[in-house]
């Protein structure tokens, strides 16, 4: 499906790429000074196509020497030749997904935004789906099912992501923790006092990252828990904080991000969860009978009209 190829997010796409990979490596792994430099340039691929060694320079506060020494680390002759790979990088990402946002747009202005934002969310799950690395998804199940505890944190809108997957969690893991809920950062720092190693925190962030997000999962990696993120792209602050990242494209637009395929991808870890051992079945099953009795038409909930009437009917039947 071409529109589900084409609509990767840019920063996902450019991470993903050799020059791309070339600086995450060095995120993951160099000095302070290069991790700035790798950083600002994951983030701001389009702007530093612009800028001279002198303005790339005070942006990540280093000197014009560190800059060009960090063109050399990363394989490219000086700090021109760098920035002419990130152009021509960029070229090749963003043609495609120019040439899909014009044609999007072409077909708005004879549809609705609402018609529009609903293909932006098709795309997006469709795309994720392509990308998705089924090994990733089942190391993060195993991980869930070993913890003590799994804690689950999102703030904002990712909030009621976090509350999502902590209901779909609940059935399957021993002990699941919902970090922020109601009370902000404050209770969440409180409900993470006690975790442990043995643990695995949940952490759902999207365009635009929160810094107590960042911070709290800095401070759970600290403690030597397990970091499972939910985000959109490897550009995402939360990727290098991670042992497992599992990644939603979240493009729209309008909105700052889309939450569409990032409940998507919750429901998919809710099934690979509940299906990875004959236990988990075993446990959906018993929580369908007991649920059973306090829906609609069940013992405890509305009767249904159906049973309604048979009740009324055997009801007659006895007066008679």
């Amino acid at each position: 499906m071409p529109v589900a190829t084409t609509l990767a997010s840019p920063d996902a796409a450019f991470a993903q790429s050799p020059l791309g990979q070339a600086l995450m490596h060095v995120l993951a792994g160099g000095s302070a000074s290069q991790r700035q430099i790798a950083d600002y340039l994951l983030r701001n691929q389009m702007r530093v196509i612009a800028l001279g060694i002198e303005e790339l320079a005070d942006s990540c506060q280093v000197s014009t020497a560190t800059i060009s020494r960090f063109a050399r680390d990363i394989g490219q002759k000086n700090y021109s030749a760098m920035r002419g790979a990130m152009a021509e990088t960029l070229q090749s990402l963003l043609q495609p997904v120019d040439k899909l946002r014009h044609t999007i747009e072409r077909r708005a202005r004879a549809t609705s935004p609402v018609t529009q934002s609903l293909e932006y969310a098709a795309a997006n799950i469709a795309a994720t789906s392509d990308a998705l690395s089924p090994p990733a998804m089942q190391a993060v199940v195993r991980r869930l099912t070993r913890s003590r505890v799994v804690y689950v944190m999102g703030f904002g809108l990712s909030a009621n992501l976090a509350g999502m997957l902590v209901q779909h969690l609940q059935p399957f893991c021993p002990h699941v923790v919902e970090v922020v809920g109601i009370g902000g950062s404050e209770v969440a720092a409180g409900h993470l006092v006690n975790l442990t190693a043995h643990d695995v925190l949940v952490v759902i962030a999207f365009p635009r990252y929160t810094l107590d997000c960042i911070g709290l999962a800095s401070f759970a990696r600290d403690r030597g828990a397990c970091i499972v993120a939910l985000t959109d792209s490897p550009a995402s602050p939360l990727a290098e904080l991670a042992d497992h990242a599992l990644y939603a494209q979240s493009t729209h637009p309008v909105l700052p991000s889309s939450a569409s395929t990032a409940l998507a991808m919750i429901e998919a870890l809710a099934v690979a969860l509940m299906v990875s051992n004959k236990k988990n079945v075993e446990k959906a099953a018993r929580l369908s009978d007991v649920i059973a009795a306090y829906l609609y038409g069940g013992e405890h909930g509305v009767q249904g009209p159906r049973k309604t009437a048979a009740k009324q009917r055997k009801a007659a039947a006895k007066t008679l």
